[in-house]
């Protein structure tokens, strides 16, 4: 379609076949826009997998970006950084907002969180699981369990793996790391059964880990109510709650964080995706209580909060609060899902914010995907869309996003649905 004959050639020949690549290459991109080696141009609806939350080429990321190159970008932990601490109190003042179940603002908990900096969201998670575990060393008498839901998705690390709910993802590479389970999202009963009764292979529990939103799932939200039930089981137990926000985090569904519009505080967030606008980093935060268990040498990263990406990162969350994008995640969102609800074969549109997903009554979302980048060479702009199986559409715009370009995708969108009908 839209790529280089030569790129696409090294590409097969000298990479590890672990995608299914779509046959175009992007050269550059300016906001919600990519532009392909032809220079046809597309909407960009996925946004690096929802990384790009402030849209490509961001001018003030460029900025930071360039300015902290020109001087130092790797020293490693064994030294400061000069952005690394403030993007960390950053973090906590963002985590420590509260918000309503629309997630407006509506004040702050004052607590204090300890941020531990990585590369990916299976990076964080690992990292969440360690302080899960030391919790349990040091106050549950050992214990090591963690009960994550079905249909989970919590990154591709061995440990990950074993934590994400879904046994498509097992089969290949068992044997996974013992000390996970998981129950039905939304299902309280089935919960407090696996407490009570874990499975051999779980054994004691020490944490309970869930999304906010399953986004790799199919974009299934957890109740607002669940989570609430949910965190007071774990405060009258003992247990740690961990929320994996690496995909719902930094403004995504409208809040700065998603679990923060159930009127809850876990004790640990895992992070990535949107905390750089797309430059390369994760973390994982825990409050003060859980994260002072950790000592030098616990944990470690080489790479993890370096020169580049704290400088990055600490781009990206300061411009995310101060020009308000969850508001904007929030307005442009519902008109999203508004425009998708109109369309045909759409039953159901899942999420919030602009993380949406459309269930569609027909097997016709990779089709779609397909035929998507193909109005390219139509007259039309492109569209970069995602599915999750055959019937799930999945949206993940930069949050700048305008409703313009909804309007245009919806449209496009249509007339793919029309076509394929």
């Amino acid at each position: 379609m839209f790529a280089n004959d030569m790129d696409v050639s090294l590409d097969e020949r000298y990479v590890a076949h672990t995608y299914g690549r779509l046959p175009v290459e992007f050269v550059s991109g300016s906001g919600a826009v990519l532009t392909d080696t032809d220079g046809n141009e597309y909407l960009d609806f996925l946004a690096g997998i929802g990384s790009v939350c402030l849209g490509h080429a961001h001018p003030t990321l460029v900025g930071a970006l360039s300015a902290q190159a020109s001087k130092l970008w790797q020293t490693g932990n064994y030294f400061h950084d000069e952005h690394r601490g403030e993007l960390a109190r950053r973090i906590s003042d963002l985590l420590s907002t509260t918000t309503d179940e629309a997630g407006r603002t509506t004040g702050t908990t004052g607590t204090t969180w300890k941020t531990f900096f990585a590369n990916s969201g299976a990076e964080a998670n690992e990292g969440a699981f360690k302080f899960a575990r030391r919790w349990g060393e040091r106050k549950l008498d050992g214990a090591t369990g963690i009960v994550s839901a079905r249909k989970s998705f919590h990154g591709r690390t061995l440990a990950t793996l074993s934590a994400t709910g879904q046994d498509v993802f097992h089969k290949s590479f068992q044997p996974l790391p013992g000390g996970f389970c998981s129950v039905p999202l939304n299902d309280l009963n089935a919960l407090v059964d696996a407490l009570d009764n874990p499975p051999a292979s779980c054994g004691p529990v020490c944490a309970v880990l869930l999304e906010c939103i399953q986004g790799e799932g199919g974009v299934w939200p957890a109740d607002l109510g669940y989570l609430r039930d949910v965190s007071a089981l774990c405060r009258e137990r003992g247990l740690l709650l961990l929320v994996d926000e690496v995909q719902t985090g930094f403004c995504r569904t409208g809040a700065p964080f998603s679990f923060q519009r159930a009127g809850i505080e876990p004790d640990v967030v895992a992070m990535a995706k949107g905390i750089a606008g797309g430059f390369p980093m994760g973390a994982v935060a825990a409050r003060a209580e859980v994260a002072d268990l950790m000592a030098p040498g616990d944990h470690g990263s080489t790479f993890g909060g370096n020169a580049l990406a704290s400088a990055v990162g600490l781009a990206c969350v300061t411009t995310l609060v101060e020009q308000d994008v969850a508001s904007r995640a929030r307005e442009v969102g519902d008109h999203l899902a508004a425009r998708l609800a109109e369309l045909p074969h759409v039953v159901e549109v899942r999420g919030a914010g602009l993380m949406r997903g459309a269930q569609l009554d027909a097997p016709i979302a990779t089709p779609i995907v397909d035929q998507g980048l193909a109005l390219a060479g139509r007259g039309r702009r492109g569209l970069v869309l995602n599915h999750i199986g055959d019937s799930i559409l999945r949206f993940l715009p930069p949050l700048v996003v305008s409703v313009d370009e909804v309007d245009e995708m919806a449209d496009g969108l249509r007339l793919l649905i029309d076509e394929l009908s």
